[in-house]
């Protein structure tokens, strides 16, 4: 029931205007520092070397526009279109595939809904896109066509890599716009404002393909982040690579900027259900769908059972080249040919939990000083906008500039050097902004801030960090940039490494450390956990006013 605490009484009212703008701005102050460090610097940087002539061995030279010119005459534009063609078939699935597995598994009741969340958690926990690219490459793509027909080759391996991932997160997303809706037509603004979101963000994922090209390596199969890599690191021409990076950070900041204008135009909050406080009764409905189901939860549930056969199937098919490769880590064939097996593991595991750590960290409490505090009231979510050219900015665009600093620090081929450079995790502060946006009412109606804002929020940021933690040790990029030596190298760089240099034969190829299975385990019970016990509770919703319930659309 809502609460009948007046309003003079709600904790933030306490704290006065003036008090709440200086905490909140205190709290947002690490963001701050860590979005200039991390972000806009080396973006200033890149611009700033764009425009000159830098080989390393000799002092900058201006050259005015001139490396802008020859990337376009390069290709540029037809790299950007080969990663825009990328998006393609994780954009059907999310797009398509997804919005059909929520709704049936919402149609189908809570069992079926929780059956279908719990599968949901199998490929995310297995996301290891590196072993998936290895293992595709070596088994189902032929040299002699990859080289003659590389955009096929990249669909392909770009699809399988990510398309489980893609259909989890989208699916979960959807299933949230329904949650608690008496019909699920009541869903469709907050679907629409997820489907963009898709729209965006896999757009600029696809802008940024870098490991499938790489491991291709072809000069007509080459994406723009590939290309700008490319010039700088192996042709040594850091202002014509940095040209094409400031190319690219154009389109993915102004989806960046897209994304944010949608959320603050829709009023997009993430709302929780708990035991003893949910929507208010006059418009209190089962939870889920259940009450929904009537004749039709039936078939739903039948259909649903035949899709789920269907994903199973695929990813098992999709993942049986490093599945086989890794079962070969629990025999005496050695998974690569560094000393020490515990060691890479370390480097691969480590320096990634560090980062997460302090991004993830820095991007709840500043999610918290925006959605929490609501220091400028309904205008609060403008504080979002510094942040939002960065939104969807990887580390590859400003892969030169983090090297640089890197190198400069002598921390090439070390622990700290092998750390991510993103000290603040902007998809994650977006991602708390929304859901503190969603629990504030509570709190402001008088409720205990232990109760309303720190124990719904505990679990998603034990999400954001898995997700992050996750996302980071599998990554190419960064490690082969700044991990020079054998011995530093993580499992992912490794077996990439190895793969593409044939030093291993197919068969004898072990991808068990990339992912290990004791730590797949344990990823796989906890996104489990957080899919039934909280993600099943969560709402999303958009307009209207927060704590409205399913009537707030």
């Amino acid at each position: 029931m809502t609460s009948t605490i007046p309003p003079t009484t709600a904790p933030t009212a306490r704290l006065g205007s003036g008090a709440r703008i200086g905490i909140a701005l205190a709290l947002l102050l690490p963001a701050l520092l860590a979005l200039a460090w991390s972000y806009a610097l080396p973006t200033l940087l890149a611009v700033r070397r764009s425009t000159t002539r830098d080989n390393l061995l000799a002092p900058p030279q201006d050259v005015g526009g001139a490396n802008y010119q020859a990337r376009l005459e390069q290709g540029f534009i037809g790299e950007l279109g080969l990663a825009l063609l990328l998006a393609v078939v994780p954009l059907v699935l999310a797009l398509l595939v997804a919005p059909v597995l929520a709704a049936l598994a919402d149609r189908a009741g809570r069992r079926a809904r929780l059956a279908t969340r719990a599968l949901l958690a199998v490929p995310v926990a297995g996301y290891a896109p590196v072993a998936l690219l290895v293992g595709w490459r070596l088994d189902r793509i032929d040299p002699v066509s990859a080289v003659q027909q590389p955009a096929a080759a990249l669909v392909a391996l770009s699809a399988v890599s990510g398309a489980g991932l893609i259909v989890a997160v989208a699916t979960t997303a959807f299933l949230g716009t329904l949650r608690g809706r008496r019909r699920p037509v009541d869903a469709l603004p907050a679907a629409g404002v997820v489907g963009g979101l898709l729209l965006l963000g896999i757009t600029a994922t696809a802008l940024q393909s870098f490991t499938a090209p790489l491991l291709i390596s072809s000069a007509t199969g080459r994406t723009p982040l590939a290309g700008s890599i490319a010039f700088a690191f192996a042709r040594m021409e850091l202002g014509l690579g940095s040209a094409g990076a400031v190319l690219l950070l154009g389109p993915l900041m102004l989806l960046g900027l897209a994304a944010t204008a949608l959320l603050l135009a829709s009023r997009a909050r993430i709302e929780v259900a708990t035991a003893d406080v949910d929507v208010p009764a006059q418009v209190q409905v089962p939870i889920g769908g259940d009450a929904r189901t009537g004749g039709g939860g039936r078939p739903a549930r039948i259909v649903l059972a035949v899709a789920g056969g269907v994903f199973v199937g695929l990813l098992l098919w999709g993942a049986w080249p490093w599945l086989r490769r890794s079962l070969r880590f629990t025999n005496d064939v050695a998974p690569f040919a560094a000393p020490d097996l515990s060691a890479t593991l370390l480097w691969t595991w480590l320096p990634p939990l560090l980062s997460t750590v302090v991004a993830v960290g820095v991007a709840a409490v500043a999610g918290f000083a925006i959605g929490g505090l609501r220091p400028f009231g309904r205008f609060s979510e403008l504080l979002l906008v510094p942040f939002a050219p960065w939104l969807f900015v990887g580390t590859g665009p400003l892969a030169i500039e983090s090297y640089l600093r890197t190198r400069d620090l002598g921390q090439l081929d070390t622990f700290l050097g092998l750390v991510p450079p993103g000290w603040v995790s902007v998809p994650a502060l977006f991602a708390f902004t929304l859901l503190f946006r969603g629990l504030e009412p509570r709190w402001r109606a008088g409720g205990g801030f232990g109760r309303t804002m720190i124990a719904p929020a505990a679990p998603m940021v034990v999400l954001a960090g898995l997700l992050t933690w996750l996302v980071g040790a599998g990554q190419v990029l960064w490690p082969w940039l700044v991990a020079q030596s054998p011995t530093t190298r993580p499992a992912p760089l490794e077996a990439f490494a190895q793969s593409a240099a044939g030093r291993v034969a197919a068969d004898e190829l072990a991808l068990g450390a990339v992912l290990p299975l004791p730590l797949m385990l344990l990823f796989l019970a906890a996104f489990v956990g957080l899919q039934l016990g909280y993600l099943d509770r969560l709402a999303i919703r958009t307009g209207g006013r927060p704590g409205g319930g399913p009537a707030a659309d």
